[in-house]
């Protein structure tokens, strides 16, 4: 069973790409700018712009299982439309559609949000991730769109390099004490994803860690689990800043996991310092 990672050369496709290997699937994976260095994965420039280059990648790969985990931010071109050429263009491959989508969707005005909730976004970023799940799911009703939330590595995500540089003053800003999310561990989140697309599942289904954290709070444990001075990071309110944006989004990932063999764990858990 082939499997195509969209945006296959990111952070959340690397180990998407990885795991699907490790579990023994051909895999393919797709980038806009370069292709990654991993062995034993097929790669295809792909511009999500290009409806004839869309069509024609799915064309040669001929995937069971198509992972969207690609990254357009607020290009509504490649965020928005993007995704569904590419849910059109599965949908006539007759392959299954995981499309990775965000907690930006939502205003925040509810603070804790479930797979039913209707999106409300109040950015350009969120308009064009909300935009793309209403596409998604009308021309590929069996698709599964999953919204997810901060998510975090071993020192590889832009989160943490953030904690780094502000603990080392490589860059000046703020942790913000009201904005709050549910952050999730990369090998849980892409665990979680590929077990969706394996199994009988479609609809909207919500993927964020168990335990909502301030990003303030996230970059203490981080700076705590590598070793950092956390006196050294400043903090703020985003509610005082220019930033626009929801600021607390908590997404209820319960009724998800639920069915899931795999564990979404709390920001606590998995960035425990090991002895």
């Amino acid at each position: 069973m082939t499997v195509l990672i969209v945006g296959g050369s990111g952070f959340l496709g690397a180990e998407l790409r990885r795991q699907a290997a490790l579990a023994g699937h051909p895999t393919a994976a797709t980038y806009a700018t370069r292709p990654g260095s991993a062995a034993g994965v097929t790669w295809h420039a792909l511009d999500l712009r290009d409806p004839g280059r869309v069509d024609a990648t799915l064309a040669e790969v001929r995937p069971r299982v198509v992972v969207n985990a690609s990254s357009g931010g607020p290009d509504w071109a490649v965020t928005a439309e993007g995704p569904v050429r590419l849910a059109m263009a599965a949908a006539k491959c007759g392959s299954r559609l995981v499309h990775v989508s965000s907690d930006a969707v939502f205003s925040g005005s509810r603070v804790r949000y479930e797979e039913s909730c209707l999106p409300d976004p109040v950015t350009p970023y969120g308009a064009a991730k909300a935009a793309a799940e209403t596409g998604v799911l009308l021309v590929h009703p069996g698709a599964v769109v999953a919204r997810t939330s901060l998510i975090i590595g071993d020192g590889q995500s832009a989160h943490e390099r953030a904690v780094y540089e502000l603990a080392t003053g490589a860059r000046t800003g703020a942790l913000f004490t009201d904005d709050i999310r549910c952050p999730v561990h990369v090998v849980d989140l892409a665990a979680a994803l590929l077990e969706l697309a394996l199994a009988d599942a479609s609809g909207i289904h919500h993927l964020g860690g168990s335990e909502a954290l301030s990003r303030h709070e996230l970059g203490l444990l981080i700076a705590r689990r590598d070793g950092l001075d956390e006196t050294r990071l400043p903090t703020g309110l985003r509610a005082h800043s220019a930033l626009r944006g929801p600021l607390d989004v908590r997404l209820d990932s319960r009724a998800t996991q639920r069915r899931l063999r795999t564990t979404l764990r709390g920001a606590r858990q998995f960035l425990t310092p090991t002895a």
